[in-house]
């Protein structure tokens, strides 16, 4: 029995010590750890340059001249820079978008000794590389570089007005639809048809589906949930998955069959009868992998249309030939 007892003893002291090394490791670590954050975070600060503060004077100085655009300024979003300290003076205020002011005060407005937007207008490229110095790195513009508009010369001052923004949601020059009419006015005519998506109408929007800074979608198109097409976001009964697929909407999606934007035919289909539109696949083809009609549907003695009884075309999950 004493035997027994010593040995359970000495596995439990073994235990023990084993323990308070782990812990005195882990604490260690841990030490080491914070110690190396400290250092990384002291280099990181070393790293960043020095902003000389003497060359900034604020932007009540900018008032005293440009009350006009200074009270535009005071109604916009980006005002609240003006008392925002927490990037210093190289991101505040005026000082923020046409750099340090100093020297433009003090010797009588030279508008050599500022940054001014006037004479870079026309090249978008680099009015953007300004905001985007801010706003690059969020989401919905992290792809503006690279994207259509920026690609045709379509800069963020094309949309947007700093000073006087007409719309205070985005600080817009305009309101949507007219913005995006604007330049794309092959589209303008397409809302106007019988059978359209309500933009003009202001009950949706073109950046609802559109991402207008760019994207990884052709047509700048955002995605839906699940990186489904945009269309489901608000027709949420085709989005699947469903486990009898229409193949058209995985290979071409919803377009192949609807025009997106507006249509004279109901529906937005691109054709004005479903008959036709289903036989422009379904038809009697040599080596087609898409199965014609059976000879029993006769469309010159039948005129109903084909989602008479294939009424799940969009998908099925009871039946392969989207029947009820």
């Amino acid at each position: 029995m004493y035997a027994r007892s010593s040995k359970v003893l000495t596995i439990a002291a073994f235990t023990w010590a084993a323990f308070i090394l782990l812990v005195g490791s882990g604490l260690a670590q841990s030490t080491s750890s914070n110690d190396t954050g400290t250092e990384a975070k002291a280099a990181l600060q070393n790293q960043q340059p020095t902003v000389d503060t003497s060359k900034y004077i604020g932007s009540e100085s900018c008032k005293k001249c440009h009350e006009f655009l200074f009270k535009g300024f005071e109604r916009t979003k980006h005002f609240q820079l003006v008392s925002d300290t927490r990037r210093g003076q190289a991101f505040q205020g005026c000082e923020g978008c046409h750099g340090p002011g100093r020297a433009h005060v003090e010797s009588g407005g030279d508008p050599q000794k500022i940054r001014s937007f006037k004479n870079i207008l026309t090249d978008a490229k680099k009015t953007s590389q300004w905001c985007l110095n801010c706003h690059q790195y969020e989401s919905e513009h992290n792809n503006f570089a690279r994207s259509p508009h920026m690609s045709a010369n379509v800069g963020c001052l094309d949309c947007h007005s700093v000073h006087h923004a007409n719309v205070a949601v985005h600080l817009l020059s305009s309101e949507q639809p007219q913005l995006c009419i604007h330049c794309h006015k092959n589209v303008s005519s397409e809302f106007d048809r019988p059978f359209r998506h309500p933009v003009n109408e202001h009950l949706i929007s073109c950046t609802d589906c559109h991402n207008q800074h760019g994207g990884s979608n052709a047509h700048m198109l955002r995605s839906a949930a699940g990186q489904a097409e945009i269309c489901t976001k608000c027709h949420t009964a085709m989005a699947g998955p469903f486990a009898f697929e229409h193949s058209p909407i995985k290979l071409e999606g919803c377009i192949s069959c609807h025009v997106p934007h507006g249509s004279s035919n109901p529906r937005l289909l691109t054709r004005p009868e479903v008959n036709q539109l289903c036989l422009e696949c379904h038809t009697f083809t040599t080596n087609s992998i898409v199965k014609a009609p059976p000879s029993f549907h006769n469309q010159l003695q039948q005129y109903q249309a084909c989602t008479m009884c294939h009424v799940q075309v969009h998908g099925s999950h009871s039946d392969r030939y989207f029947f009820r």
